[in-house]
């Protein structure tokens, strides 16, 4: 998944523990492995090597499932959540050591082959019609696992624990005793320091910001979360934070918040009711609903919480 990955649960004894890691480390890396787009192995790489082929590609029902949702967020982000935006890489390059901004002309070649508008998805064909095109389920799949994994928890006879995917949460159950986990959500600009935190007992969490993985060119930082439309990175938003049922969906909360940026990010979360916590570009909250703020500048946990 590209980050650093965990599960914390009660078993019965060790050798429950060991069977229930080694199942749910073998279904998450299932799927990193099937959806990558670092790999030429992995289906995603297949699907993209199909582009330009009229007649497409025959995709598998759990990928069928990931497209129909990948189409709905399209549809409800008004085209900025879009994953066939995964040839705009090739503009920005977030592993360099010297990044460089890109050209004009490059963006504006590689937006033409961008727009879920363009693909023809019929289960169980999907095609890419334009060479160059490409899909990504990265702002998907991290998510997606997550909950998997918790499907594989409760499979095997686990319901107190909670996982983390680098910050995309998904809660198999209350802590034994029925507590609930006590969540904080990092500061983007002070290393060390929570602004603020939930408790969830049942649920998802998941986060999207432009500190985890981002570039700095000429002093200024560049989010990784890029708009489709304009292929240059989202602004005005350091970090977002939403709860839902499940991780998918808080994933594509906080990824589409992101994308319509600050007021139209926060006026849209509001609407539709989920708990959420919004940081600007300076990292100062301007917008929560069900999130407790620190007011400390070191983040203290409440006496008796159980931390994640």
């Amino acid at each position: 998944m590209g980050c650093a990955c965990s599960i914390h649960f009660y078993a019965h004894d060790e050798l429950e523990a060991e069977n229930v890691y080694k199942a749910v480390f073998a279904e998450v890396d299932r799927l990193d492995r099937y959806y990558t787009n670092y790999s030429s192995t992995s289906f995603t790489a297949e699907i993209n090597k199909s582009a330009g082929d009229k007649s497409g590609i025959l995709v598998d029902s759990e990928t069928a499932i990931l497209l129909d949702y990948a189409q709905q967020c399209t549809s409800m982000s008004d085209g900025l959540f879009d994953i066939t935006a995964g040839a705009l890489r090739y503009a920005w390059d977030f592993e360099s050591n010297n990044p460089t901004l890109p050209s004009k002309d490059k963006l504006k070649k590689l937006l033409k082959t961008v727009g879920w508008d363009k693909v023809e998805w019929k289960k169980p064909k999907f095609i890419l019609p334009k060479k160059g095109m490409m899909i990504d389920f990265g702002g998907v799949v991290k998510e997606y696992a997550a909950d998997a994994a918790a499907k594989i928890c409760h499979s095997m006879g686990i319901h107190h624990g909670v996982i983390d995917m680098s910050g995309d949460i998904k809660i198999i159950g209350p802590h034994i005793d029925g507590r609930p986990w006590l969540i904080g959500v990092r500061h983007p600009r002070e290393e060390g320091k929570e602004m603020a935190f939930i408790e969830l007992g049942e649920g998802a969490l998941a986060t999207s910001g432009d500190y985890e993985k981002s570039i700095k060119i000429a002093g200024k930082n560049y989010s990784h979360i890029l708009n489709p439309k304009t292929g240059w990175p989202v602004e005005g938003i350091s970090s977002v934070t939403a709860v839902a049922e499940f991780c998918l969906v808080a994933g594509s909360l906080t990824t589409i918040s992101c994308l319509k940026g600050p007021r139209e990010g926060v006026e849209w979360l509001n609407s539709l009711g989920f708990p959420y916590f919004c940081a600007d570009e300076g990292g100062n909250s301007i917008g929560s609903k069900c999130f407790k703020i620190s007011q400390s500048s070191k983040f203290c946990f409440p006496q008796g919480a159980a931390c994640l």
